[in-house]
């Protein structure tokens, strides 16, 4: 079912990317259509790679040619990894990857066409949505007691704020539309503070971190890698992580036209996925190895941001929905969507989740 929300198109960016200017400014690290250059040069582990041989693929649902892939700043071990291109190379299929500074900027680029498919936090999908961007849920993240230790509210080391209850009146740097938007207002509830409380500036974290590690920044809502740089540099302290904030974790998200249209590939993809993940889970060392080059970041720092990464995917539920729908009806309750969104109204139907899930997903 598409949702009967709509914002123009010139509106979008308003709704979704307060303070950003436009698209071009949101391509922070890499640009739409820039093909996998690490895919011959970064292994994939053979526990992960397929025996295409083996697996029925019906092509009558795949209908491109090319798949547009999306990613964060974070990182992608699926790229670095190049196992869809193992994968789809005997089917014909090009995979090209574009990079995003974070969540909402890559929503950006899938309303306009230049993405499929794409791994965000749980909030962009809810403000692209409320925007009248045409996207489906895909797949959901695992998520454990220990997910959210890579998100916080910190402060630098100096500053004199000692709780989250303390950043009252202060001025609070995050990406506004991502999953630190969540975490923040949720961080103040905890402390009976409101929104309100605050003064925000919305920036995307890798344009804010040199000024934060600076002691220009009072407080600042991030995530890794950012922290993990400012922990190994000694220029943060932590007031709270994200442990416990409730939220239903990351999701697969894809254009709606696009999944429709090419379920098999979904499908495909999804697996793939899936099984990096499942041996990321099992080999963290081996991963900081294979990421640390590609994100010009010193091992001891790829390896921290690694432990604290939850790895793993969880298929579309009734209960998944229900926990995403409560995500945006407490950013409608704050004041911060214009209008209170059926998420339910950006998923697929049943059977083409059937079509698009692979049996070794897991249901929670």
């Amino acid at each position: 079912m598409i949702s009967k929300f709509k914002i123009p198109r010139r509106h979008f960016v308003k709704v979704v990317l307060p303070g950003i200017a436009s698209l071009s400014t949101t391509l922070i690290l890499g640009s739409c259509g820039t093909s996998n250059k690490s895919a011959t040069t970064s292994p994939a582990p053979t526990s992960s790679v397929t025996n295409t041989n083996a697996l029925s693929t019906n092509t009558t649902g795949i209908k491109t040619k090319v798949l547009q892939m999306g990613y964060q700043q974070a990182g992608d071990l699926v790229r670095v990894t190049g196992v869809l291109e193992k994968r789809l190379e005997p089917l014909g299929i090009k995979v090209e990857w574009a990079q995003f500074a974070q969540g909402p900027q890559l929503m950006e680029a899938m309303n306009v066409g230049k993405i499929d498919i794409g791994s965000v936090g749980e909030t962009p999908p809810i403000f692209a949505q409320a925007a009248g961007a045409q996207i489906v849920y895909l797949v959901g993240q695992k998520t454990t007691p220990e997910t959210g230790r890579g998100s916080v509210i910190a402060v630098p080391p100096e500053s004199p704020i000692k709780t989250v209850a303390e950043i009252k009146g202060q001025k609070v740097v995050f990406q506004k539309a991502s999953a630190s938007h969540y975490f923040i207002l949720r961080a103040l509830e905890e402390v009976g503070l409101q929104y309100s409380d605050i003064q925000v500036l919305s920036m995307p974290t890798v344009e804010s971190r040199g000024a934060f590690i600076e002691g220009n920044i009072p407080v600042w809502v991030t995530s890794d890698p950012h922290l993990a740089l400012a922990e190994k540099l000694g220029r943060v302290r932590i007031l709270r992580d994200a442990r416990g904030i409730d939220s239903p974790g990351g999701y697969y998200i894809g254009r709606r036209q696009f999944a429709q249209e090419n379920p098999e590939l979904v499908r495909i993809v999804i697996e793939e996925i899936d099984k990096i993940e499942q041996w990321a889970q099992a080999n963290r060392q081996e991963t900081a190895k294979l990421i640390a080059p590609e994100q010009k970041l010193d091992l001891d720092v790829m390896q921290r941001v690694i432990d604290r990464r939850t790895f793993g995917r969880r298929a579309i539920s009734r209960e998944l929905i229900e926990q995403q729908q409560k995500v945006a009806d407490y950013f409608y309750k704050n004041g911060v969507l214009p209008k209170a969104i059926n998420v339910q109204e950006a998923m697929l139907t049943l059977e083409q989740y059937a079509a698009i899930t692979p049996p070794t997903i897991s249901q929670k």
